[in-house]
């Protein structure tokens, strides 16, 4: 019996790094044959090249799809999902995969979910389900729901959501999210080996920091993260920044935190990317995440790590009561809050790192379609 193909299709670090324990336990498995499509900041060297990591990790990268126009702005948002979508249906017509395997809400997770369902190819989607309301992301996740057939959710409200949306129960598994696998599996740096790593130090005081531009929001990202560097720079933490995403105005941020660290070279340190292991290695040693990345949602709280969320980009997403809420202007008080705090007794709602082995049994054994029934809310469902 011929193997089911699952391919999988990345366009960011962060992806990747939720994708990582899915991706090894396909390739283990006896049922399936993985194939692997990058795209997007993957190829991008403004965001590190990051598909040499994936190479670096064994896997066999089937498709590089170069679709990111080289500005920040919403035109250039939307020719990037045409192009994507453009080069991945000449993708998938090669490759022939069984199942597309989707994660979350990007525009070109968007482009892969509109080429499958387009060429019939079932859907099979992670992280769907849930709110964030300061984000192009919420109606882009909504949208990709209801072109998919196979739905893994992260807690079990989020798979009654998709339920609410039409989706038959049966379609609906609430596996917990992925990114906790990794922390559950992975052997994480010790903080010397991290600073050695990094060629830089914690110091006494740290945070990670993560911020992306909040793209249903008219303010301005330049005055935003002005503000926020401020605050910043009073403050007495060492800082370990990353980069924003290929949104909107994500270069911006990019280039104003690449000058305060260079002014600021003692206390301050940029990458582009951290890549999986060093990321969560330093989410483990540093005293408190800062920004608006769903990591610092989802994640951080199976570190009993407290969490400043700036903004309205994650308004809606569950939380595990380890997030303080914030705006540019109080960000000061959050942080004083959040080093002050113990969370030491904090329980993940997001799960205890079976989300991998769920999804994989799941693809293995599953009957697709790509047939579905809306189901109305006055059904029943489990």
């Amino acid at each position: 019996m011929s193997k089911r193909k699952i391919c999988v299709v990345t366009g960011t670090r962060a992806e990747y790094g939720l994708f990582l324990p899915i991706l090894k336990k396909i390739n283990a498995s006896k049922l399936l044959e993985l194939q692997l499509i990058v795209t997007t900041m993957h190829l991008s060297s403004d965001f590190g090249l990051t598909y040499k990591q994936i190479e670096k990790d064994g896997f066999t990268i089937d498709d590089k799809i170069e679709n990111l126009i080289g500005i920040d702005t919403k035109s250039a948002m939307a020719k990037s999902t045409g192009l994507a979508t453009i080069l991945l249906s000449d993708s998938f017509s090669r490759l022939k995969p069984d199942v597309v395997l989707i994660l979350g809400d990007r525009f070109e997770t968007l482009s892969a979910a509109t080429t499958a369902m387009l060429l019939n190819i079932p859907i099979a989607h992670i992280h769907g389900g849930e709110i964030t309301e300061g984000a192009v992301d919420e109606q882009i996740r909504h949208a990709i729901t209801k072109m998919s057939y196979l739905h893994f959710t992260s807690t079990e409200e989020y798979r009654k959501r998709v339920i609410q949306m039409g989706e038959s129960p049966d379609r609906v598994i609430n596996s917990g999210a992925p990114g906790i696998d990794n922390i559950m599996m992975m052997e994480l740096l010790t903080k010397e080996e991290l600073e050695k790593d990094l060629k830089w130090k914690l110091g006494d005081k740290s945070a990670l920091f993560t911020y992306h531009p909040v793209t249903l929001n008219d303010s301005s990202t330049e005055q935003e993260i002005d503000k926020i560097l401020t605050i910043l720079k009073e403050s007495d933490l060492n800082i370990l920044f990353t980069y924003a995403n290929a949104d909107d105005n994500g270069r911006v941020i990019n280039q104003k935190i690449e000058s305060f660290c260079q002014t600021n070279p003692k206390g301050f340190k940029v990458l582009k990317s951290l890549g999986q292991l060093r990321y969560l290695s330093a989410m483990k040693h540093v005293d408190l995440l800062i920004g608006n990345t769903s990591s610092g949602i989802i994640e951080a709280a199976s570190f009993q790590k407290p969490v400043v969320n700036i903004g309205d980009r994650q308004k809606g997403r569950l939380q595990s009561g380890n997030v303080i809420d914030c705006t540019a202007d109080t960000l000061e008080n959050a942080i004083n809050e959040a080093l002050s705090s113990d969370f030491s007794s904090i329980k993940n709602i997001y799960g205890i790192g079976k989300a991998s082995e769920i999804i994989v049994k799941t693809l293995e054994n599953f009957h697709f379609s790509i047939k579905k029934k809306f189901i109305d809310l006055d059904c029943k469902h489990d």
